[in-house]
């Protein structure tokens, strides 16, 4: 009987599949035409590869990439720093936010060959030793936090947002950090932790 049901199941699902795919008009990919794991991991060609020199957290680094690699990819992948993170990799969460020669970026979306020599901070860098960065602390004091994914970026656009002046208000600091995505909903604490930052600053 289960035999039978999950064979029903089956044939059910792969025909809802052909329909879907055929109204889309999609073609469906056989296996031999899916991506292989191998051909994910080839290597690219020598003219496809540059070498990318950036000072990252005060530290001269060198990495020959793909010039396709993103500078996320750069730092996370390559330079063995993940504290970046990787959200919608497509700019619209601001996870991903470092400071590029003191400018924030979203560095999903630049090429990491785009800023040869370039001064890269992240959140690995704010930090003097065991001493927090004062945001980093403000952060804490306030409880501008929960799940944490989106921190490190909502901490490298809150200093960024103080350095370039855009806390005149609670309101103006919620309209800079707009570019900034909190799915917990942290949004009230963190324009405190950044208003106090500044302030003391």
């Amino acid at each position: 009987m289960s035999e039978t049901f999950d064979e029903a199941t089956t044939l059910k699902r792969r025909t809802f599949v052909a329909a879907s795919t055929a109204v889309a008009g999609l073609p469906l990919l056989s296996s031999d035409r899916l991506p292989t794991a191998t051909a994910a991991a080839t290597p690219a060609p020598a003219d496809r590869l540059s070498t990318v020199r950036l000072t990252v957290n005060g530290e001269q680094r060198n990495a020959r990439v793909d010039n396709r690699t993103s500078l996320l990819d750069l730092l996370r992948e390559h330079l063995d720093l993940p504290g970046t993170k990787k959200g919608c990799d497509q700019g619209a969460c601001g996870a991903c936010t470092v400071l590029v020669d003191d400018r924030r970026v979203n560095a999903c979306l630049t090429l990491a060959v785009m800023h040869q020599g370039a001064r890269v901070t992240t959140i690995e860098g704010l930090a003097r030793g065991e001493q927090l960065h004062p945001l980093q602390q403000a952060f804490i004091d306030h409880d501008g936090l929960q799940c944490g994914y989106c921190t490190p970026g909502q901490v490298m656009s809150g200093v960024a947002c103080i350095a370039e002046g855009h806390t005149g208000s609670r309101a103006e600091i919620r309209e800079w950090m707009s570019g900034n995505l909190c799915r917990c909903g942290a949004y009230t604490n963190i324009v405190s932790a950044i208003e106090q930052t500044a302030k003391e600053a």
